[in-house]
């Protein structure tokens, strides 16, 4: 329906001679607006009443709601001054909150940058790739750590990102920086916190212990706010983009060989936001303020897996193949995994042993696990066919020969 005003001011244009697309453009209406009107006026003279005006302790209690109880819902907010017997429409509860609702979106757009002490804290993340590896196009998952303060960087690949791959990552940065944060601070991966919400924080049973074993706190990152480890996220990017990018690799080995040449190149780059050589901040300071690894050459965290040995004699971990003594085939057996080998028992004994491999679907053969084993005996197709029937020649006669 139409104010007043307009229903007014379009009677006296449209009697001034003025034509629809004029009288829209001078009122700012659409032109079916104007037709509507003037085809039916009494219609458009039939006012819409006007929406109850809140006074200002009621606006002020409606962005009170939509900050706390609502949650940042005005749907939520005009229900709740219902209840309390306020009539507001939807789009009144709107323009009430719409200041605040802008405010709040200024503050989570804005990012102050935070820089902590040396040796204070780490970050880690996970990223992803699709690498050319034997000329296979396949996916390797990057686990990445920050040092805060100097901004020296640690990179592993592997072929998943589950919690033992993630541990496995962190012991390889301690190693690497020969010392240890105060404080690791992650994202919320379900591989490492079970629950995050304002009033709590539930860090996985299992990696809690690890940490708390290398007397490490663990900060988990607030939920959709990468941006508080925007360290390691800038780590990754680079790794993605300046160590992977456009490369193949023989081999998983050849990979792993390549990122580590990659690692001491980055320790000399000029980082772009503190103007000096990660590897000169980490020697002047962070070396120093790293706590001492409680014992040096660190036991590497294992996973234990149960496999049902495969009619073929193997067993599958993250996608490679691992043989096994062929009269364990169909049985269920005990895998243990580590960074740089698989470990096979049945029934609480050793029975096969191989390196790790990073090379996905490589099958891992020991050459004893099939040793007297009986193949079966093959039979040419040739011979198999001409056991049976006369030859060709035999049929060609037969009917007069071939033409």
């Amino acid at each position: 329906m139409l104010d007043q005003a307009i229903v007014s001011s379009i009677e006296g244009l449209r009697r001034g001679g003025h034509g629809v697309k004029r009288i829209a453009l001078l009122l700012g209406v659409s032109k079916n607006t104007v037709r509507r009107y003037l085809r039916h006026p009494k219609q458009g003279q039939q006012l819409r009443p006007r929406g109850r005006k809140l006074t200002a302790a009621q606006q002020a209690h409606a962005i009170e709601l939509w900050r706390t109880s609502a949650d940042g819902n005005a749907v939520v907010v005009q229900d709740l001054l219902a209840e309390e017997g306020v009539s507001a429409s939807l789009r009144t509860v709107q323009r009430i909150v719409a200041a605040e609702r802008r405010a709040v979106a200024v503050r989570e757009a804005t990012t102050v940058r935070f820089e902590t002490p040396a040796g204070q804290q780490m970050q880690v993340d996970f990223g992803e790739r699709r690498v050319l590896i034997g000329g296979v196009e396949q996916t390797v998952y990057f686990f990445v750590a920050t040092l805060g303060y100097s901004r020296r960087t640690f990179v592993r690949a592997g072929l998943s990102q589950r919690q033992d791959e993630w541990k496995l990552g962190l012991e390889g940065a301690l190693v690497h920086f020969s010392g240890r944060p105060e404080q690791v601070v992650v994202d919320n991966a379900k591989a490492l916190i079970l629950r995050h919400t304002p009033e709590d924080v539930k860090v996985h049973p299992a990696f809690e212990a690890y940490c708390r074993d290398r007397h490490i706190a663990v900060f988990a990152c607030k939920p959709y706010r990468a941006r508080t480890k925007g360290k390691v996220e800038s780590g990754v990017k680079y790794v993605k983009r300046n160590a992977i990018a456009r490369r193949a690799f023989a081999d998983f080995a050849s990979l792993e060989k390549h990122l580590v040449a990659w690692m001491a190149k980055a320790d000399e780059r000029i980082h772009g936001t503190t103007h000096e050589r990660p590897i000169d901040r980490f020697n002047a300071a962070e070396r120093a303020a790293l706590q001492p690894l409680h014992n040096p050459d660190m036991q590497v965290t294992t996973q234990r897996l149960r496999r049902t040995v495969a009619n073929d004699c193997y067993v599958d971990v993250d996608t490679v193949r691992y043989s096994v003594p062929h009269r364990l085939a169909r049985t269920t057996v005990d895998v243990q995994v580590s960074g740089s080998e698989v470990v096979i028992w049945s029934n609480g004994q050793e029975v096969a042993r191989h390196a790790r491999s990073q090379q996905r679907h490589e099958r891992v053969t020991s050459p004893g696990h099939f040793a007297g084993l009986v193949r079966g005996q093959t039979t040419s197709e040739t011979g198999a066919l001409a056991s049976y029937g006369r030859s060709l020649a035999d049929y060609a006669t037969a009917i007069g020969g071939v033409t």
